[in-house]
């Protein structure tokens, strides 16, 4: 059943994407409300807040599993495909890059540049081959967020992991910041973090082996090992690591930043050649063989499973 949910939502969301900013929408506004109604300033109410707007619903998600599947396994399914339809989000971040591609192919660098701003923020001052560097950066963390990690997740506990890992995810997010806890810095959100941590550690881990396989290995690897710790958050160093040596290219560097003119410094991974255009196209190729992976060894292992009953 797991591997059939996750065919049909791939297949669905290649006719009807979810919508993305919707979704995001109602999960900021949703984690605003779980911080207004436990926001003490102390990291215990920040627990607190997790096992409320966190772990209860991931609770109900089981509940409503077991109870679905027990009426008819066909129910099962249908609720299986219509919360990992939810969760996952190849179409999510696709989108942008796709048209950021298109974008800087037409020479429409503005157009590139605008399109990028939406997605990550800033960017006033980016070149094109700058813009397709942090489109790749961004493509490689958000295909890890939005599909392996909660796949992951779905593969191993069901729908009540891609909850607990977009939730998670959410609140991690809108909490971490300084300003969800006025006058109080980030007490508040530390379990969150440290829980969306935990929970990202393995998979965060695997994405970046399977970017090794279905790239260069030996280059993926060699980066991973020696480059991923400069970056000043582990996880995403060790995804940019990797991707950027699977596709012998070289990720992070500094950046332009505001209107002062002054650069922003970021340390530089993967080793082989500057970004260009044309590598972005490489970077789809990686995501999706990475993923085409990925529903090869499940398939296996259902095969395996049927043949040994």
């Amino acid at each position: 059943m797991t591997f059939f949910s996750i065919l049909c939502v791939l297949v669905l969301e290649q006719f009807k994407a979810a919508p993305a900013v919707r979704i995001r929408a109602w999960q900021d506004r949703y984690a605003a409300f779980v911080e207004r109604h436990f926001n003490g300033d102390e990291e215990r109410h920040g627990m607190a807040a997790w096992a409320a707007g966190v772990a209860l619903p991931a609770l109900l998600v089981l509940i409503a599993q077991w109870l679905l599947h027990g009426i008819h396994p066909l129910l099962g399914l249908a609720f299986n495909v219509a919360v990992l339809y939810l969760a996952v989000g190849f179409r999510q971040f696709s989108h942008f890059f796709t048209d950021i591609h298109t974008a800087l192919r037409m020479g429409e660098v503005e157009r590139a540049r605008a399109l990028l701003g939406e997605w990550r923020g800033g960017g006033e001052r980016l070149g094109s081959d700058e813009i397709a560097r942090l489109s790749i950066e961004q493509g490689i963390v958000h295909s890890h967020r939005h599909v392996f990690a909660p796949l992951f997740w779905f593969m191993l506990l069901g729908p009540v992991g891609a909850v607990l890992y977009r939730l998670s995810f959410g609140m991690a997010q809108a909490w971490a910041a300084p300003a969800c806890v006025p006058g109080g810095g980030a007490a508040f959100g530390r379990f969150a973090t440290r829980a969306f941590f935990a929970l990202d550690w393995l998979p965060a881990r695997l994405t970046a082996t399977t970017f090794a396989i279905v790239g260069d290995f030996e280059d993926a690897i060699y980066c991973w090992r020696t480059q991923a710790a400069q970056w000043a958050d582990a996880t995403t160093g060790i995804l940019l690591a990797s991707g950027a040596g699977a596709l012998g290219v070289r990720l992070g560097m500094p950046i332009a930043g505001g209107e002062a003119g002054d650069a922003e410094p970021r340390p530089e991974l993967g080793i082989g050649d500057d970004v260009a255009i044309e590598h972005l196209q490489s970077a789809v190729g990686l995501v999706w063989r990475a993923l085409v992976l990925c529903l090869l060894l499940l398939a296996l292992l259902t095969l395996a499973g049927w043949a040994g009953r």
